[in-house]
């Protein structure tokens, strides 16, 4: 019998090559193609028919209640799983090395086995040890919890026989080796089988599984595309390590939405968990300041008021200094343009600098606004009150268009307590809270002029 060729697969995109090359030809991404095990016989037409193992059943007689959600007791966790851990379910969990991955795995196993119920902590990157001790200073040591420091995916599972757990823990899913499989550890060819046998395993038994997963410099998820598509539930772990906030993303979620946010805090005694972030990212001065504006921002489904803070001073400098910290850098360029244009700032002669507090990290559209009227304060020595908050983005004709969940973002300034909101004009009425002053505006001249008066729309102020 012939010997089978070995396959030549991309590890971004899948696409498969009859042998090695530099750079893929479908992605055209460089160094991503990797020998993996030749692809099994394809089924031919005239293959008879097997009588399975167990009949279909109508949609009707399948019970709702099959695919219920179990808490993990960590309220941000769940926000984010879509109100818990379905049983039967896989969940990767993906972030860079040392950003709190297995101190909130870790956590979550103790929550788990305080209800009384079994977890089984495979770890493949540390020892029994040393996750004790780590458990020890986050005071998640219970008698539910077992550990095991294995490699090889055989061995765990017959862990798993020997406990029968109802959450499974692996860190991570790179370390495993399933033996009779070719190819390197950390490789495709490896990491495809043993997720491959971890969600079988699930679907079986009924064992939740929990996949920890590295991610590669750009921030993807490390190993074969087909990973994901693998799992039931992939999950993205930031965090700056300038900062101990951390956030969970859900980028894949088959039981809720897969743009929730969580937020998390990193402590010294373990990471915990942040129900109300708007409060990290607001500096609440003695009195209020020029160069200070407050913005509702939407990450996912979740609304969190930040604030921005600009400054301009006078330079003799040919090229007078940019510097932007938590924004997005041509967006700020673009709206010292469109300030100098239509609202008589004038930043082209002065140092220009612009920042978020508390490291927020603000991309979208709607904070065009804020930042104009950071900028607009801090030109003119005129404050913004911090009971005002701005929503809106910014035409290059200086026109305030419309963006999405205004109502969601009104009502979370407003439990903030803010009292008045800034929103372009055009906007709907439906579902606005009550009890919060709305100025509806066209243009940055209505903008500055409703920001700086208290008493609403006046003449100009400029």
């Amino acid at each position: 019998m012939a010997k089978a060729k070995a396959v030549f697969r991309c590890t971004g995109c899948g696409h498969q090559v009859p042998k090695w090359v530099g750079q893929c030809p479908s992605c055209r991404e460089w160094g991503t193609i990797s020998e993996s095990a030749p692809a099994a016989a394809a089924v031919r037409a005239g293959t008879t028919s097997v009588v399975p193992s167990s009949p279909a059943v109508r949609i009707t007689e399948v019970a709702s209640n099959s695919a219920t959600s179990v808490p993990t007791g960590i309220g941000e966790f769940d926000r984010v799983l879509g109100r818990g851990v379905v049983p039967g379910s896989v969940i990767l969990l993906a972030g860079e090395p040392g950003v709190g991955k297995s101190t909130l795995l870790l956590e979550t196993v103790k929550h788990w086995a305080t209800q009384g119920k079994t977890a089984l902590y495979v770890t493949g990157e540390e020892s029994a040890g040393q996750v004790r001790l780590r458990a020890e200073r986050t005071d998640a040591v219970n008698e539910n919890i077992y550990l095991a420091s294995e490699t090889d995916l055989a061995t765990v599972l017959g862990h798993v026989e020997a406990v029968s757990p109802t959450l499974l823990i692996v860190d991570s899913v790179q370390t495993m080796v399933a033996s009779g499989t070719d190819g390197v550890t950390g490789g495709v060819t490896q990491i495809r089988a043993v997720t491959t046998a971890l969600v079988s395993l699930a679907k079986t038994s009924g064992i939740a599984v929990i996949l920890v997963g590295h991610v590669t410099k750009d921030g993807n998820v490390a190993g074969p595309r087909s990973l994901e598509h693998l799992v039931d539930v992939v999950l993205s772990f930031e965090g700056d390590r300038h900062s101990s906030l951390r956030m969970i993303r859900g980028i894949k979620n088959r039981f809720g939405p897969s743009d929730e946010v969580g937020c998390f805090e990193q402590r010294s005694d373990g990471i915990h968990e942040v129900s109300d972030p708007s409060g990290i990212f607001v500096h609440h001065h003695e009195s209020d300041v020029p160069g200070s504006a407050a913005l509702v921002a939407m990450d996912g489904r979740r609304a969190m008021v930040g604030q921005i803070q600009a400054l301009l001073n006078d330079t003799k400098m040919t090229s007078p200094r940019r510097a932007v910290s938590g924004l997005d850098s041509a967006r700020v360029a673009m709206m010292l343009a469109v300030a100098e244009k239509h609202a008589a700032v004038r930043g082209s002669d002065k140092e220009v600098y612009v920042s978020t507090v508390g490291g927020m990290k603000v991309t979208e559209p709607a904070a065009d606004l804020a930042i104009f009227l950071a900028l607009y304060s801090s030109q003119h020595d005129k404050v913004v009150p911090s009971t005002t908050v701005a929503i809106g983005e910014v035409g290059l004709a200086g026109e305030v268009r419309r963006v999405s969940s205004v109502a969601r973002r009104v009502s979370e300034a407003k439990r903030l307590g803010f009292t008045h909101v800034i929103i372009p004009a055009g906007s709907t009425d439906e579902d606005l809270p009550r009890g919060v002053r709305i100025s509806r505006v066209n243009n940055l001249l209505e903008a500055s002029t409703a920001a700086v008066s208290r008493m609403g729309l006046v003449d100009a102020p400029f």
